[in-house]
């Protein structure tokens, strides 16, 4: 496989990618906190979508991959800037946007901005509002302290070395919140949680459900499945996912 391409922002980043020509609608991979556009799921859909002779982009986020930047200058509004305009710019027409964990977030922000570019959502195991909900909720009075003073702390992780979380990523999540306002999603979406995932509780998939607006929104709970959701199986169930929703549209 060739190397990635490389796409300037407005905002001076550059963002790694690959792209795929084909049949519309575009399926886009949104990967996860601290992910990259080289994990299973990305890697094995951009396959899947290939032999269909379907259209198919993966990218990294600024600070993730070899995207340029560090994590810990970024926060969930840089990354929505970095979605936005690669999408923008690297697809047409309709989408299908598949997220994974913080990737699911970044989904609901797209769709939520630009609902006239989406066919459909497939979210893995959503994490939308994590920096709030998941992160400032479960901080003690001593982080919370700390994170005022040093402007970040470093938070342990069940899947690789522990996240640096900044004071100006728990601040800029205020401003992406999506389960307090109305959250309209006038398309098929198919949301997909295990129930072993450590890292988003099978709650938080209910609290999208019940939360959105949507004429046609389905939750899969799969039972022993982790946070990865990249098995045989899980695969198969998010390609499931992704024809379900073209057979809809």
């Amino acid at each position: 496989m060739s190397g990635p391409d490389y796409l300037d922002t407005p905002q001076g980043r550059r963002l790694a990618y690959h792209r795929s020509e084909g049949t519309g609608p575009w399926v886009v991979f949104l990967g996860g906190l601290k992910s990259d556009m080289e994990g299973t799921k990305a890697i094995h859909l951009e396959a899947w979508c290939r032999a269909q002779g379907r259209a198919f982009l993966r990218f990294d986020y600024s600070g993730h991959g070899i995207s340029s930047g560090t994590f810990e200058e970024g926060c969930i509004g840089d990354w929505a800037e970095d979605t936005a305009y690669a999408m923008h710019t690297l697809t047409d027409g309709k989408l299908i946007v598949v997220g994974s964990s913080m990737g699911g977030w970044q989904s609901l922000l797209f769709a939520r901005t630009h609902p006239d570019r989406v066919a459909g959502l497939v979210t893995i195991a959503a994490a939308p509002d994590f920096t709030e909900d998941g992160y400032w909720a479960s901080f003690t009075d001593a982080q919370k302290a700390t994170l005022e003073a040093e402007g970040q702390i470093a938070m342990p992780s069940d899947y690789m070395e522990p996240y640096i979380i900044t004071k100006r990523l728990i601040e800029d999540g205020l401003n992406n919140l999506v389960l307090r306002d109305p959250l309209p999603l006038p398309f098929p979406v198919r949301c997909l949680q295990g129930t072993a995932d450590t890292a988003v509780s099978t709650e938080t998939a209910v609290r999208l459900l019940n939360h959105a607006d949507s004429p046609d929104m389905r939750l899969n709970l799969v039972k022993g499945a982790d946070h990865r959701f990249s098995d045989g199986p899980c695969l198969g169930l998010i390609e499931d996912a992704i024809t379900d929703i073209l057979e809809s549209a």
